[in-house]
């Protein structure tokens, strides 16, 4: 009992850990899509830059991915709640605000922004003018939204690392 005791301890640090992991990897993920994946596709003709979005949209939907974005959205979820009877200790303000961003600036900007756009581009005819035309907006609009997911996931992974420094938030 008092090594179970023991590991329910260390809970709440391993789930500040696991989770600024998380938002650590996912910004890794977005910002190779800002730096040189979105350049590397607008330097192809429409047609091909749309079938190959198009591909990377359906293949960016498995576990593994789905895990580490919404996976670390729930770490975040149960370290907002815990943070707020904490307001107190000097670190649950980090992990409030390093929670609150990766939900709204990273999950939220996914779901209102990033995944419409891919929606749209889903449908789209890679011979056509539209399609050319979509595309065309979607390099600008989609790009832009993924550096905003980039930063709110890069500054969510650096509050929680900061709440991770002080040990008297569990």
């Amino acid at each position: 009992m008092a090594r179970f005791m023991a590991t329910l301890d260390h809970l709440p640090f391993a789930l500040k850990l696991i989770t600024a992991l998380g938002c650590g990897l996912v910004a890794g993920v977005f910002f190779g899509f800002s730096t040189f994946v979105m350049s590397a596709l607008a330097r192809l003709q429409p047609r091909e830059g749309i079938i190959a979005m198009q591909s990377i949209n359906i293949t960016a939907i498995n576990p593994l991915f789905m895990l580490a974005l919404f996976g670390t959205g729930v770490g975040c979820l149960f370290l907002a709640i815990a943070s707020l009877s904490k307001l107190y200790q000097p670190s649950a303000v980090y992990l409030l605000l390093g929670s609150l961003l990766y939900l709204i600036g990273t999950i939220v900007v996914t779901i209102a922004f990033n995944v419409p756009l891919n929606d749209a581009l889903a449908i789209a005819k890679p011979d056509s003018t539209e399609g050319a035309n979509l595309w065309a907006k979607y390099l600008t609009n989609w790009t832009f939204w993924n550096h905003v997911r980039t930063i709110a996931a890069f500054g969510a992974a650096a509050l929680l690392t900061m709440a991770l420094c002080d040990r008297t938030v569990q």
